[in-house]
């Protein structure tokens, strides 16, 4: 039997929500959807939350909410998926990237310090800094957030990785020390509605502008209409925008999965905490979390010096471990942009020893040792 890298996990009560939807009176954007909204948004004690057909959406919308057009630059970490750069980029912005930590694998704030700096000097200040909580465990967030207040930039957090997860005691996703927060409910990612997205803020314009974008720019808002003398059933087109809305059938999906959040986080964390305990003694870069704070697990990753024989060998032994990431400035969309090897030597050469294993609810203590064991085999010989 195959052991996958990531699964999902669908229970009945989770088919029973979305057979329910598929009976009522909508099945595209309606009441689930809103129910949904509001769940997420006190789970994390952030004021608003918009729900969105994917996580690359919520990002799209969310730097258009926070004005970014041509001209603008927008900063982001080069160890992540290439949406977060892509969302940025189809708004016209010009991307550049933050080295990483090798430690924790997230944007090192040092180095951020650095390039803010240099970018002051040289009236090259990014519009927008995006944080990405890599694999679950959030960013340096209070010292990015006091940069920004420096050096005037806008902050959204891409926690694609981290719902559920806690920074110095706080639900990420409260924006305590960002403008917006985007989540992704992919099938691998924590809790899932298939695909879809959301993104949380505390700022009420914000809220709204993201409302409009991910539905062809219109508002219905009484007090944001032009003119409000108007019948019931007027609407506005204010700005241009996208069919990026949730579906009540996602979102009925997202609200059972809401209900097994915790127990999932619970599970990874044991698991992983396995991982770490057979790993011990090997030098391998293991993660280790900040006291208060909660890592979601999204992703358990080592570091070994022959990372492409054991990802071979694991699967040539039904064991599909992953690679997370290439570094987005390697690819060639990006590097036409004159990006370069050598640009983040940190990311470069965690890359190229980074090593996703297996890592999901569905997982037990055999299959985790298993799956040390044909590391192990290949590390130690």
């Amino acid at each position: 039997m195959v052991i996958r890298y990531g699964e999902q996990i669908v229970d009945e009560a989770d088919i029973q929500a979305v057979c329910d939807v598929l009976r009522s009176d909508y099945i595209t954007q309606g009441p689930v959807v809103e129910r949904f909204e509001k769940t997420i948004a006190q789970y994390t004690r952030a004021e608003y939350c918009r729900a969105f057909n994917s996580a690359t959406s919520a990002l799209h919308a969310g730097y258009l909410a926070l004005g970014v057009g041509p001209g603008d630059i927008v900063w982001t970490s080069p160890n992540t998926f290439v949406a977060t750069a892509n969302a940025a980029h189809m708004c016209g912005a010009e991307l550049d990237f933050v080295d990483i930590d090798y430690k924790t694998r997230n944007l090192n704030i040092d180095s951020l310090a650095q390039k803010l700096n240099a970018a002051a000097t040289n009236n090259r200040l990014p519009k927008v800094i995006t944080p990405v909580h890599f694999g679950g465990l959030s960013c340096e967030m209070s010292e990015i957030w006091d940069l920004s207040q420096q050096y005037g930039f806008k902050v959204m957090e891409d926690a694609s990785h981290a719902i559920g997860g806690e920074y110095r005691g706080n639900k990420i996703g409260s924006c305590k020390y960002s403008d917006i927060t985007v989540f992704s409910f992919h099938p691998v990612k924590i809790i899932t509605t298939g695909e879809g997205g959301a993104a949380t803020t505390n700022n009420v314009e914000l809220s709204s502008k993201l409302a409009r974008i991910r539905s062809h720019g219109i508002t219905r808002e009484t007090n944001s209409l032009s003119d409000k003398n108007n019948p019931a059933h007027y609407y506005e087109m204010q700005s241009l925008g996208f069919n990026y809305r949730m579906t009540d059938i996602q979102a009925a999906l997202g609200l059972s999965q809401f209900d097994k959040l915790d127990k999932f986080i619970e599970k990874r964390n044991e698991l992983a905490n396995l991982y770490a305990k057979f790993f011990k003694n090997y030098d391998l870069n293991i993660l280790k979390v900040p006291e208060n704070d909660i890592s979601t697990y999204h992703l358990y990753t080592i570091c070994v010096e022959n990372r492409d024989d054991i990802y071979l060998h694991l699967y040539e032994n039904g064991i599909q471990a992953n690679v997370h990431y290439i570094p987005v400035s390697y690819h060639p969309f990006w590097a036409k942009f004159g990006f370069q090897k050598g640009q983040f030597p940190i990311a470069e050469r965690y890359y190229e020893k980074a090593l996703s294993l297996p890592l999901h609810p569905k997982l037990n203590s055999d299959d985790i040792e298993k799956i040390v064991s044909h590391i192990l085999l290949e590390v130690v010989g």
